[in-house]
């Protein structure tokens, strides 16, 4: 699928794209007010990529949970080239153009989605999840594996444990490290857009009975390596361009 015509290519752009889209996050809850009709609160999406750097594709998956017993309901992928080359802080603008396909590809319209990433915890307070917001309207949080250049103290051992997440240069809290699992490391929480902190910390929790990651991040995950196992089998599609 195409790259949008008007999406940032150098790092001058995309850091002046931040900027503008930046005042537009909400972070806190707010009314089903988004673009592209109404919502279904009881669904709830994941969206994760994977990269053939090789033949320069990027592969997106968007997969929808009822939030209630975690059952997949949909699932959609898109492969794309990627649209910008890696730099830290800018990975939005390498993964965004497939994972808006993936998710314009599913015929339910989740009342959530789930970003492996950041949100507000990034530096110019616009990770993926808070710019797949303000893009889509959707409410959004970010889940990540690692604090990034942030700092925290150790949370407690049981599940459920948090402490913040703060910014050294400022100590503004930007997330919370969350004890999914007794003993097992936490993961990084922030919010998105049209979402609170507590909230999103609260989701993650419901969406984590059983493992460390959230079931729409695993879930996600498996379904874009499975698409780009598939790709590299059969070879590039011609409609990549």
């Amino acid at each position: 699928m195409p790259i949008p015509a008007d999406w940032p290519t150098t790092e001058a752009e995309a850091l002046a794209e931040q900027e503008r889209l930046r005042p537009l996050v909400r972070p806190t809850s707010a009314p089903d007010d988004g673009p592209g009709g109404a919502p279904d609160d009881r669904l709830i999406a994941g969206v994760d990529v994977a990269y053939d750097d090789e033949r320069d594709l990027v592969v997106a998956a968007a997969v929808v949970l009822d939030r209630v017993t975690l059952a997949v309901v949909e699932e959609a992928t898109a492969t794309g080239r990627i649209a910008f080359p890696y730099i830290p802080g800018l990975l939005a603008f390498r993964e965004l153009p497939a994972v808006l396909d993936a998710l314009a590809a599913l015929t339910h319209r989740p009342g959530t989605v789930v970003c492996d990433g950041y949100g507000l915890a990034h530096p110019r307070r616009l990770g993926l999840a808070s710019h797949l917001g303000v893009l889509t309207g959707l409410r959004t949080l970010g889940v990540a594996k690692t604090p990034f250049t942030f700092d925290h103290r150790e949370p407690g051992p049981e599940r459920g444990d948090w402490t913040p997440l703060t910014d050294p240069a400022t100590g503004e809290e930007v997330g919370r490290a969350v004890r999914t699992r007794q003993g097992v490391k936490p993961v990084f929480v922030s919010v998105g857009h049209r979402i609170g902190l507590t909230e999103a910390v609260e989701a993650t929790l419901a969406l984590t009975p059983r493992y460390r990651l959230p079931e729409t991040t695993r879930h996600a995950d498996s379904l874009c390596r499975r698409a780009l196992t598939a790709l590299a089998a059969t070879g590039a599609p011609t409609d990549v361009n």
